[in-house]
């Protein structure tokens, strides 16, 4: 993701008040930051480089280390100010004092960091003025903000998109994954393919509005209910363009607010202060042949999105999904497990947990407990799919992968909504989600 510099957006950029301007430390971080675009002289960026070196106060941390990301012909001297005034001596690149920055809390950037920053990224799209500077009251850290290399809305969201019927999606193939979906006996298949190109979708499934949130950057697909309460219409979102530690930060249309995508919370503008979470609902993963056979009359994501995209598999995350690494940077913790391995997760009433996919190869069921719900657990690690439903005092078992589900030599059918047995007792189904290792320890904790 290469940063294409437009000069003529400058003109569009806030200007500094006059108290900045006035800012010797504001006027050196910009020359650092911005000189390359500004065609300052290279002898002039470097005594600036100095001058906040000499100054010694760590307040100037994040616009150097902002610096190293979109002035790269000073990286050198700007890494060796950066360990000059923090005594880190361990990171070199962008990516690395990024993680230094995440890993170190204490570091209060100089009041002029969000004007720099707002300026820097205005050049790349004058819409994200919309979002920066974060609110006051914001959630996170503003130095932890970072481009994701689209503007605002480049990664198109998909709203009330058109969807077939099955027998007309041929140009799934039986093996390939979607996101399956079932409200009210209303089914829904949103193949990956297309959603790796959009990221966000809206609809209306069973009568209820919902956004399915897809951050490919954490391997995470949430199912959010997105009728909240004190709006008349369902919130609606879009890609800000924007990541806080390798995840996405949606927006909402209705008031602009940035939102965490693993969370469902609000994090900066206008819905900031509130106290919100947005409902999490069931959604699956499962192969395009599975999901058909237990739901004929599902609707399928149509091609016809209304883009012109390159929708064959492998798309453009292939060589990121089939990679160890991460393509921005995120403090997690990689000791109990790969960073990219595959997780399922749940969030539930006093606690959270998650279990590799891999533990489902020689697992299928698995019984346990998060905070006071006693869970029951049906995965395939082949397909991705993992279906979570509550068990009570019910200890489950499956004698074969395709085998009938069992508990106390009872036979339980496993729907999308429910658990049920052939007296018509049900079982309800527990929201949760497949995500990268990282995402979920960085965002959730580490159990």
């Amino acid at each position: 993701m290469k940063l294409i510099i437009r000069f003529f957006a400058l003109i569009a950029l806030l200007a500094p008040s006059g108290s900045l301007a006035a800012d010797d430390v504001f006027r050196h971080s910009r020359t650092v930051v911005l000189g390359n675009v500004m065609a300052v002289a290279e002898d002039k960026m470097r005594t600036a480089v100095s001058w906040l070196g000499d100054r010694g106060n760590t307040d100037v941390a994040p616009a150097l280390i902002l610096a190293l990301r979109y002035n790269r012909p000073l990286s050198a001297e700007i890494s060796h100010t950066l360990s000059q005034i923090t005594g880190h001596t361990g990171a070199k690149t962008w990516f690395d004092w990024m993680l230094w920055l995440e890993e170190n809390s204490q570091i209060v950037p100089h009041p002029s960091y969000q004007q720099i920053k707002l300026e820097t990224l205005t050049q790349v799209d004058s819409n994200f003025a919309r979002f920066l500077p974060l609110s006051r009251d914001a959630r996170i850290r503003p130095e932890e903000v970072v481009w994701g290399g689209v503007a605002v809305d480049g990664i198109p969201a998909l709203t009330n998109p058109v969807q077939s019927d099955a027998d007309a999606a041929d140009y799934l193939i039986p093996g390939e994954l979607v996101f399956g979906i079932e409200i009210n006996g209303d089914a829904r298949a949103y193949p990956l393919r297309i959603m790796d190109w959009h990221e966000m979708l809206n609809d209306v499934i069973g009568g209820v509005p919902v956004s399915l949130a897809y951050c490919t950057l954490c391997g995470s697909g949430i199912l959010f209910d997105t009728g909240v309460d004190g709006f008349d219409e369902p919130l609606v979102f879009g890609s800000s363009g924007l990541l806080y530690r390798s995840n996405k930060l949606m927006f909402d249309r209705n008031t602009d607010s940035l939102w965490n995508q693993f969370t469902g919370q609000p994090v900066s503008g206008p819905l900031a202060a509130r106290d919100m979470e947005l409902k999490m609902l069931p959604v699956t993963i499962t192969s395009w042949r599975q999901w058909r056979a237990a739901h004929p009359d599902t609707r399928v994501l149509s091609l016809d999105t209304g883009h012109v995209r390159d929708y064959s598999l492998g798309g453009p995350y292939g060589h990121y999904f089939g990679s160890p690494d991460l393509m921005f940077p995120a403090l997690a913790d990689g000791k109990d497990r790969p960073l990219k391995d595959y997780v399922f997760g749940i969030r539930a009433v006093g606690g959270a947990k998650a279990w590799p996919l891999e533990d489902f190869r020689t697992q299928p069921v698995i019984n346990d407990t998060v905070g006071t719900t006693n869970v029951v657990l049906i995965g395939n690690v082949i397909t991705r799919t993992v279906r979570a439903f509550e068990r009570g005092d019910l200890a489950f078992e499956r004698a074969a992968p395709k085998g009938a589900l069992t508990a106390d030599g009872e036979t339980w059918e496993i729907t999308e909504a429910a658990l049920v047995n052939s007296s018509g007792e049900k079982l309800a189904r527990v929201a949760g989600h497949v995500a990268f290792w990282f995402a979920w320890s960085a965002f959730v904790g580490s159990e």
